[in-house]
């Protein structure tokens, strides 16, 4: 009979501290298959997972595809959107045709997110009894009441410490006896139009939204454990259209922030700088581009196609490594700026920095991070949860997002926080799934000194689609609900 897996105790501390899961749970093969729908700025991707007995993710379904309708995280085109996510859908279908997918867990960001901070108490009638989950969930939704600006809605509420009475710093009050019982809150608010708009791109894919989750906690859940929140750590997103922050410190989530800055600035930049396509400029990133000049060769040139008759052009590898650390140092200033606003700096942060989403992919981009932020950085890659056999291309950090969407909603399955189809279908993971590997962009060629017959292919991924206690432990029920994105193509 298997038995209960440690790593899964510590991820479920990052969603809700809150009453144990079952011992049975693990055991019994036939859990709920929980679907992960993460609508980025370049990509849109789909996964479909289920936790086997030993509590790891067996992915039964993948799709992706190119995202059009959404700009800086934000849907724009809901039409486009619509039409991305159904493209999305259809390869998860085709990937496994015996799929039935009719909710999805739904990533969050844009520059229209932000956050605050409240205080909340309540006194007690009875207190002669022990503190209840009832009173805990009272008290959360209270902050529910909390005034914000007129347009934006509440999208999370995240309780940090608890107190009760003259006792402080509590990080579970339920079982405590006394007269007064509050904690402060981490309010995650957006705006009401932008909610709507993703909300309906979802319903009129003939899908309901079971949750909004704010994407950096969702990648938070897939790439760190409880004792990365307890040292101290800072994750960074780097997606597409912008850069999602989290800070967690002593098991709590401290801060989140939005940075309106992703891959496709830097892409643009390029784009602009060097006079190429939008298509040149992306493949020339992923495949030479390094957040560091000084790591560029400078006697390294890449030879691209002249636009109808023009000659061919010669870019300097070294120009284009300079007006990549040029935006990589902008965004890490932000980061900087972020930290010391909460008074998170290299002695706080023993667990460093972790980065992830499509944009940490980028060559020297941990060298740069550490030389600008002073603290330590690390690539979070979202493996720790994926069953063995799972999919080299989701072990990649633009993933990490939509993993984390499906360990939300386990964390939600497991304490009953969300009602679930009882009578959940065996389906097999599917050999084309474990046989499926990464799609790759055409090749470039680069030579030492310059040679004007080498060209650029044009890009080919733009219509191909790949074919913890969990972590999310101490917020939101009994300490709470915790809380890319890949650039496509990469950074």
């Amino acid at each position: 009979m298997p038995q209960e897996v440690t790593d899964n105790d510590d991820n479920n501390t990052i969603f809700k501290n809150v009453t144990t899961i079952n011992k049975h749970i693990f055991m019994n093969n036939e859990q709920p298959i929980i679907v992960g729908l993460d609508i980025g700025t370049t990509k849109i991707a789909a996964i479909a997972g289920r936790k086997n007995e030993f509590g790891k993710l067996e992915i039964l379904g993948f799709g992706r595809a190119n995202s059009n309708g959404v700009k800086h995280g934000q849907v724009l085109n809901i039409d486009e959107t619509i039409k991305a996510i159904r493209t999305a859908l259809e390869n998860c279908y085709a990937s496994n045709p015996n799929l039935e997918i009719n909710e999805v867990y739904v990533g969050i960001a844009g520059h229209h997110i932000k956050s605050l901070q409240t205080r909340g108490d309540i006194v007690r009638h009875d207190n002669n009894e022990e503190i209840s989950q009832r009173e805990i969930d009272q008290l959360v939704a209270d902050q529910y009441k909390t005034y914000i600006p007129a347009g934006d809605q509440i999208i999370d509420v995240i309780p940090q410490e608890f107190t009760v009475d003259n006792f402080q710093n509590i990080p579970n009050p339920i079982g405590y006896g006394g007269v007064k019982v509050g904690a402060n809150f981490h309010i995650i608010t957006g705006d009401k139009n932008a909610i709507r708009n993703i909300n309906r791109a979802v319903e009129k894919s003939g899908l309901h939204t079971k949750d909004l989750v704010l994407q950096p906690l969702a990648s938070a859940a897939a790439v760190m454990g409880y004792e990365d929140m307890e040292a101290g750590v800072a994750i960074v997103d780097i997606g597409g259209g912008t850069t999602d922050l989290a800070v967690f410190c002593d098991g709590i989530l401290r801060h989140t922030a939005v940075i309106p800055f992703g891959g496709e600035n830097i892409t643009n930049d390029i784009k602009t700088g060097l006079g190429v396509l939008k298509t040149q400029a992306e493949q020339m990133k992923v495949q030479f581009g390094s957040a560091l000049a000084n790591e560029a060769k400078a006697n390294a040139f890449i030879t691209i196609p002249g636009l109808r008759g023009m000659p061919p052009k010669e870019i300097s590898v070294k120009n284009l490594a300079n007006i990549i650390q040029a935006r990589m140092s902008e965004i890490m200033d932000f980061v900087t700026y972020h930290l010391k606003q909460v008074g998170m700096d290299s002695r706080v942060l023993n667990g460093g920095i972790v980065l992830t989403g499509g944009g940490s992919q980028l060559k020297h981009l941990i060298q740069l991070t550490e030389y600008v932020t002073g603290v330590n950085t690390r690539i979070g890659y979202p493996t720790e949860h994926l069953a063995p056999g799972h999919i080299e291309e989701l072990a990649k950090p633009m993933y990490a997002t939509c993993l984390g969407l499906i360990l939300k909603g386990y964390n939600d399955y497991e304490n009953n926080l969300k009602v679930f189809e009882k009578d959940f279908k065996k389906i097999p993971v599917p050999d084309n799934l474990k046989k499926l590997e990464a799609v790759k962009a055409a090749p470039i060629v680069i030579e030492e000194e310059p040679q004007q017959e080498q060209v650029i292919q044009k890009d080919k991924m733009n219509n191909r689609n790949s074919g913890f206690k969990d972590i999310w432990g101490k917020f939101k029920h009994s300490l709470i609900d915790l809380f890319q994105e890949e650039e496509d193509k990469a950074l």
